[in-house]
């Protein structure tokens, strides 16, 4: 049998900073993610992290706000962290976050919670919490189904339910529904 040196296993994930606060955040976030992966592995495991580009930044630089490289670097890697992304006004795109969601077919919000020793919390047992909550991601605002007040969309909406249903519903309403 050979023996060859055992390389530490690295893992690429895509990082996308984003726009605002995101190129300001990023770094530490980065810093803090690779932190608990040492803590969690030594040196045998790791992550490579590939920049990539969506938001503002991206529009400027490739005139699109999601640009395909983008998608097809998250799919090769199979997982990206992101920073809040603005949606630049008038493209073709009503919120880069829906775009990556339907685009990507990511529709799992899990939530993790337990109870961390020292971290003050508002029940008798904190350390016996420990769940996991999922949540999909499909309906509402994550459609992308959404109509601005005054708008003939959502005026017929609003006339269906209150004609229709006996509802009463201001004309001065938002809508988001699911599709």
């Amino acid at each position: 049998m050979t023996s060859r040196a055992t390389e530490p296993e690295t893992r690429p994930v895509v990082c996308i900073a984003g726009d605002g606060i995101g190129p300001e955040i990023m770094p530490a976030a980065l810093e803090a993610i690779d932190s608990a992966v040492r803590g969690a592995y030594g040196s045998s495991k790791g992550i490579e992290w590939r920049e990539a580009l969506a938001g503002k930044r991206a529009f400027h630089e490739t005139g699109s706000p999601l640009p395909p490289e983008t998608l097809d670097a998250i799919r090769a890697a199979g997982a990206a962290l992101k920073g809040p992304l603005e949606t630049p006004v008038g493209g073709g795109i009503r919120s880069l976050n829906v775009a990556l969601r339907q685009t990507l077919d990511l529709y799992a919000c899990v939530r993790p919670v337990r109870y961390f020793e020292g971290v003050p919390a508002p029940v008798k047992h904190p350390e016996r919490v420990d769940i996991v909550i999922f949540r999909e991601n499909t309906e509402d605002v994550y459609a992308g189904i959404e109509w601005r007040e005054g708008t003939p969309e959502a005026l017929k909406v609003i006339r269906f339910l209150n004609e229709e249903m006996a509802c009463a519903v201001s004309e001065d309403s938002v809508w988001g529904s699911s599709r």
